[in-house]
């Protein structure tokens, strides 16, 4: 990212959750551990079904004297009610503040001229009042900033920064393996530690229970981790989503999003799958990187 860029994230939303209980709430619920985040600290997690699938994913942020989660705006309907479902009696108020609140990502260089930074991911400072965390699930997507819509571009114009194409933004994030968008085609497709929520920060498996907690500790203690979600670059042609992904004739994986940044689920430690080949859908050719960051 240029260090003067800034990408405002208007597909992204902001709820707010507050009240005595929100702590323990969202312990019961969330893949990460709650106890880590403070006013210096932010932490990537996810909200999955019984069973460990997919549902949502998000960011918590502290503010005040709650919690701001920021998640895709395609999925924020759905996950407000869900954290209403669960509810129940606990003393919490789940607000959604998405018509106030917005996010703008720039550079991790920017970040760390800010005073006091520190070279963490997850590290959260203020600016005036408002967070900036650095992206808690990899350095390399740069910081956030949640702020009022009213004070954005004085705040911004302060900071000397510019608003640069989007496209740029989601662009890094899916080169580095992150799904941008679409996570709504993902939902109950499969599981949440196979959408790479360790190596991204995602889960603690040293918390307590948690919705989902029981097929994802088996999934990692039983090391029966053998598909993840991974990139997709189209070579030509057309994807669909739910449709396989071949070399030669052998199956290694089904395309889930297909659409601007497409993702796969990839049989990933199947002797057929290697990264330098050109795969085959019905339609197109594509290739399949795996990210880096993502252990063998």
């Amino acid at each position: 990212m240029n260090l003067k860029n800034v990408y405002i994230l208007d597909d992204r939303a902001i709820l707010y959750v507050n009240g005595e209980d929100s702590i323990e709430f969202l312990q019961n619920l969330i893949s990460n551990n709650i106890n880590k985040v403070s006013d210096d600290n932010s932490c990537f997690t996810s909200l999955l079904t019984p069973q460990g699938k997919f549902l949502y994913e998000f960011i918590i942020v502290k503010h005040k004297t709650g919690f701001f989660i920021d998640c895709e705006k395609s999925q924020v309907d759905g996950l407000y009610k869900q954290l209403n479902v669960y509810k129940l009696r606990s003393k919490v108020e789940i607000l959604n503040l998405s018509n106030e609140f917005v996010v703008a990502a720039f550079s991790y260089d920017k970040f760390l001229t800010f005073d006091g930074a520190k070279n963490n991911p997850g590290f959260t400072l203020k600016y005036r009042e408002d967070p900036i965390c650095l992206d808690p699930r990899n350095k390399e997507l740069g910081a956030r900033l949640i702020i009022n819509l009213e004070k954005l571009y004085l705040s911004l114009k302060k900071l000397d920064l510019h608003d640069a194409d989007l496209k740029e933004y989601y662009s890094l994030s899916h080169n580095l393996g992150i799904v941008p968008k679409h996570l709504n085609k993902l939902q109950n497709k499969l599981f949440g530690i196979e959408c790479n929520y360790e190596e991204l920060n995602g889960i603690d498996f040293k918390k307590g229970c948690y919705v989902g907690q029981e097929n994802t500790a088996r999934i990692k203690l039983k090391n029966k981790l053998s598909k993840r979600l991974f990139p997709i670059n189209l070579i030509h042609g057309k994807l669909y989503e739910g449709e396989s992904i071949f070399n030669k004739d052998i199956e290694i994986g089904k395309v889930l999003i297909d659409k601007d940044y497409p993702f796969a689920l990839i049989r990933y430690l199947d002797k057929n799958f290697e990264e330098n080949t050109e795969f085959k859908t019905k339609e197109a050719s594509i290739s399949i990187k795996k990210p880096d960051w993502v252990s063998s």
